[in-house]
Formats: structure tokens, sequence, C-alpha cells
């Protein structure tokens, strides 16, 4: 059950490197995930140790968190690498790891809290019960659940949920995806999946006749849940979570910063709720979601199935509409436009053969606008822009700040003078400085306040600056500058001194896993896994598919069902097919078979080389 009171809400932003983690910070992050040197769900997304302290040391000031996603499945002989890896991240001051291979557990790991991955396939309550006992301090959720099941999930269980409101959305259960596997050997649980969900589909029925050709029929809009938070929050969720782990700089600031207004809003009229972390964040730009890379959005099935999260046309960032083609003239054309245009801007359209394509605006003169080549456009057709330059180039300079509150007081004392600085999170420090006191000629509280204040380029700014003088005594620029530098030095090292991180060791317990048998979807790769799944009441694991790659099995569960976005779900629709089932999906060579479970309401996918 969720505890009454004030609860802390954690806004969790994706981190590609160093740089992306900071930002994501001063864009009013309260978390930051980042990949570790190895063992991510996503390959191309490691950091060194090096880097990783360097960015606990500075989202620690804010009171922010560090989790380091190792979240793959391992092999027998990563085990050991593995635990000195766990220990090197815990000496960095990683708060978490996010970790989906039970085998960690029962490795010699520093105490060190564990949060499950949602490549766990975190949906029912019973399963995140079983995780709680075992010692798992935050569970992240399938993207899949509706609020429904989120509250109930949140009714039966006390563990911190995290649930993603935000980015690209695979399409199949996170963790239940085999496809890339199967078909190139890159394991989406080995953190190197091939996105073939990305890829154009010709379906094809049990006789042979296409339905439709050349659609990315697998391929899911992007996740925005801005308008759902207060919900999210509602129904018992504490971590909000941004995708993008791969993303570029400017994204993650972008979406981080347009969150934390949503949240801020939320706070400023919920009492219950409360950011987890300290410091206001400030921005030289707008956010706006749809600026960043997307490819459309949905809400996913928070409110039950519906019929607008695919996006059949691209797999690419489509952008935001900007209007229709009126005129060609040479190498320019005008617009008949629902926003303004900038030199540099890049734009898209569907061809003739309803495929995405790109250009670059040259220049805009009015309505008019110039390219260096003439794309293949023709009037009324709709255009979308994909790269706003003069967006891009404010967030490619410094477009954030985050200040910590600091109240501070200048008082005398027999010797001298006193500063003393209270900073947001209870952080404090007092400075005396010995003095040969005189009166003033004029009063002295306005420079005082003025020297005192100038707080610069530190995380602090002023909140209030008192002013407790006994008498009207005269005091030097140049002492408030060195008793204001000092100060802030002093309550700098108490910040990091303060700083507590949560300590958590597994603690041993016979809770018995919800199954009795676990399949290949249990991604048992080694015996330290298996020994866990067996200490908790599993009399039969199967190895994972990637030791044992098996034929004639689901490689990928999906929520998203072609007979529904077909128009032909017999449940929820009615509707008739005109075609025979099986269906297929055919990409060059490679040939896929759709099975539709109504029951679990979702669709499996097997690869097969015959019809």
């Amino acid at each position: 059950m969720r505890s009454e009171g004030c609860r802390p809400i954690e806004l969790l932003a994706p981190a590609r490197d160093l740089l992306c983690g900071k930002e994501a910070i001063l864009h009013g992050a309260d978390a930051v995930y980042i990949g570790a040197p190895r063992f991510g769900a996503r390959s191309a997304a490691g950091n060194s140790v090096e880097d990783i302290a360097e960015l606990c040391a500075f989202a620690h000031l804010y009171g922010a968190r560090i989790y380091v996603a190792l979240n793959t499945i391992l092999r027998e002989e990563e085990l050991p690498e593995a635990q000195r890896l766990i220990h090197q991240l815990y000496s960095a001051g990683v708060d978490a790891l996010i970790v989906q291979d039970m085998g960690i557990t029962r490795l010699d790991l520093p105490p060190i809290p564990l949060h499950a991955s949602t490549q766990m396939d975190n949906r029912t309550p019973e399963k995140v019960r079983f995780l709680e006992e075992v010692g798992f301090t935050q569970v992240v959720l399938a993207r899949e659940l509706t609020l429904a099941q989120i509250r109930a999930i949140a009714e039966q269980t006390s563990v911190p949920l995290e649930v993603f409101v935000h980015g690209a959305l695979c399409v199949s259960y996170s963790g239940q995806c085999y496809l890339s596997a199967a078909l190139s050997g890159r394991s989406a649980n080995r953190g190197e999946c091939a996105q073939y969900c990305r890829l154009p589909y010709r379906m094809i029925d049990a006789e042979g006749r296409e339905i439709v050709a050349g659609k990315h029929l697998l391929s899911l809009k992007d996740m925005n849940r801005s308008d759902q938070l207060e919900e999210l929050l509602d129904a018992g969720v504490s971590s909000l979570k941004i995708e993008g782990r791969l993303k570029e700089v400017s994204y993650v600031k972008n979406v981080t910063a347009y969150y934390r207004q949503r949240l801020d809003a939320i706070f400023a009229r919920r009492s219950e709720y409360r950011r987890s972390s300290y410091g206001r964040s400030r921005f030289d730009f707008e956010p706006a979601l749809e600026k960043s890379f997307n490819r459309g959005f949905t809400p996913f099935f928070l409110h039950g199935r519906r019929a607008d999260i695919t996006n059949f046309d691209t797999p690419k960032s489509l952008g935001e509409p900007v209007g229709t083609v009126k005129a060609l003239k040479g190498n320019s054309f005008t617009i008949a436009g629902v926003k303004a245009l900038h030199n540099g801007d890049g734009l898209t359209f569907f061809n003739a053969q309803g495929e995405l394509e790109g250009f670059r605006v040259n220049r805009v003169e009015n309505n008019q606008v110039f390219t260096l080549d003439r794309p293949m456009i023709r009037p009324k057709m709709a255009l979308y822009r994909n790269v706003d330059q003069v967006f891009e180039n404010t967030l490619a300079k410094p477009s954030a700040v985050r200040k910590l509150a600091v109240e501070m007081t200048f008082s005398d004392n027999p010797f001298g003078f006193t500063l003393s600085l209270k900073e947001e999170s209870g952080a404090s420090v007092s400075i005396g400085k010995p003095f040969q006191k005189e009166l003033a000629r004029t009063d002295q509280s306005a420079n005082i306040r003025t020297q005192l204040a100038k707080l610069g380029n530190t995380p602090f700014e002023a909140a209030t600056v008192e002013v407790a003088l006994s008498e009207s005594w005269f005091v030097p620029s140049s002492l408030l500058a060195e008793m204001r530098r000092e100060g802030v030095e002093r309550l700098l090292a108490a910040k990091r001194i303060r700083y507590r991180r949560e300590e958590r060791r597994l603690t041993p317990t016979d809770a018995p896993y919800p199954e009795k048998r676990l399949t290949y979807l249990g991604n048992v790769a080694n015996s330290q896994a298996e020994a866990f799944y067996r200490a908790h009441g599993v009399e039969q694991v199967e190895p994972a598919f990637e030791r044992q790659p098996r034929t004639e099995v689901p490689l990928m569960f999906t929520k998203h069902c072609l007979r529904y976005s077909m128009g032909w779900c017999p449940t929820r629709q009615k509707g008739k097919s005109p075609y025979k089932e099986p269906y297929y999906l055919q990409y060059k060579d490679t040939l896929l078979r759709l099975r539709f479970d109504c029951a679990a309401c979702q669709m499996l996918i097997f690869q097969t080389n015959h019809k």
C-alpha cells in the first residue's frame, strides 16, 4: 500500500554521456539513468566509471540521484567482471543499479540498491510484490499497463513504482522480444537490438494475397503522457521516466525541461506531492515536445486499447506540421503556413511513393521558401518541420541554470563579523572574520546585501540576505567578497558531506516466485540466475533463448495487434476480414507468421521459412 503524506516524486531523465547527464540535471531532472561501461541494454551508450563518478558528484549537489543501467542478461563468464564493475560503480557514488539478470543478486555486492528493469516484464501485482520481498527498492513497470493495472499494483505493494512517460516505444513487451536475436544474432536482451520492428513489411494472407505493402507495420509512435502525469501520481507512481539514452543532448534538454514545468505546475496545486531533489531550473527557451525527435505521439494503452498507437508510414521523425505547398517556382515555392519558417530549417514530406523525404531550407522571404535543390514536392502537399534551426541554435548554447536557494545572515560579533548561510536542503555554515570595527558615515545595509548576493556562477542564489548588525559598522566590499567566497566553498563542502545515499543489502528470503516453471521467457542465462529462481521455489528452469535458440516459438509478444489495426478484431470491432489466416509479414527473404491470442489481447510473431 502507498504511504500517506507528502510523497516525493522523481522526474527521471536519460543520459547518453556525461554532458547529457549534467544538462538533464540543470534542466530539472531529479534523477538520471546512464549506461555502465558494459552490460547496459543500449550497448552504444556506455560510459566510463570516471565520467559516472563526475556526474554523481554534480547531481548530488542538488540532491539528485544517478542510476546506472546494468540491465542485460549475463553469460556465465561475465559474472566476475560484472561483480568488479558493480563495486567500482558503488565507489564512484552511484545511487542504484537498474538490473535484469537475477544472477546479479547472488554476487558479492556492496550495499547498493537494485531497481528492477522493465526488461524483467513487470506487469502483475504478484511479480512486483515478489521483487519487493527479495529487496528491490524500485520497480520499472511494463509500458503496456493501463492506469487501472498500475493502480492495482500500487494498492498491493509499497515499493516505489517507476513508469515511462515519454519516448520511443518497443512494440514488444520489454524483455520478451527475440526477433533480433533469431534473425541476426543480435540480442535485445544483450543491448544489441537490430530494430526489425522499424522495417517496411509486406502483409499477406495464407493464400499469398497481398493485404498491404511497404508499410512499417510494427513501428509504433512515441509515448507522450504529459497530459496524464497527475493521473499517474494519483494511481501511486513515484518515478516518471523519459526514454532516450541514445538521444542527443538537445532532446534531453527540451524534454526534461517540458516535464519539469508540467510537474511543478501540479505540485503548486497538490501539496501531497513534492519534487525529490532541490533547486529551481530557469530556462532560456520555451520547451516544446514537438520540436524534438518523435514519430508522432500516443499515451499508449494507459486508458486501454486505442487506434492511434502506430505510424505505418515512417519510423523516422516526421516533425511538426508547418503548412502546405501553394505554388512552385524554380528552386523556390510558396507555402500556406501555420508556423514561421527559418533559414536552415529541415522540412519533410511524403513523396508519390508514400516515403518520407526531407530537405533543408536555404532562406525564407515572407511565405516564399528557397532551396538549393528543388525537392519533389507539388501544390497542396503537406509539409512538416523536423529541424527548427532557431530552436536548435538556442539549445546548442547554455540554455538553463539550476539554483539552490540560500538564506544569508550577516551579523557582528565581539571580534568582527559573521556570515551565516543556510541552503534549502538544510545544509548550513558560518564564517567568522576578525575585523577592527568602526562606525560608518552612511548606512551599509544596501551595499552588504548587494555584495553578498553576488553568487554568480555558483549553484546558489540568495533567497534572503538579512543584515543583523548591532551598529551601523563600516564593512569593506573586499571583506564581504572574501567572506562570500569562503562561505560558498564551505557550503559546497558541507553539502558533499551531508549527502547520504541510500544503502541497501538484499536480505535472504524464501519468498516464493509467482510461477513454478520458467520457460525461455525467463531469460535465465547463467547458473547464478538459475540458482536464484530455484531458491525461490521454481521447479523447472529453461535456459534463455540466447543460450539455446529455438524454432517454432514466439519471437515477439506485443499488445499491438494488426488485426485490430485493420479493423478486424472479433472482440472489439466485430469486423470480418476478407483474407484468410494465418497472416504473414515479409521483408526481403524474412517471413514472419502472426498469431492472435485474443484471451490475452496480444499478437505473437513467429519466424517461418514457408507458408
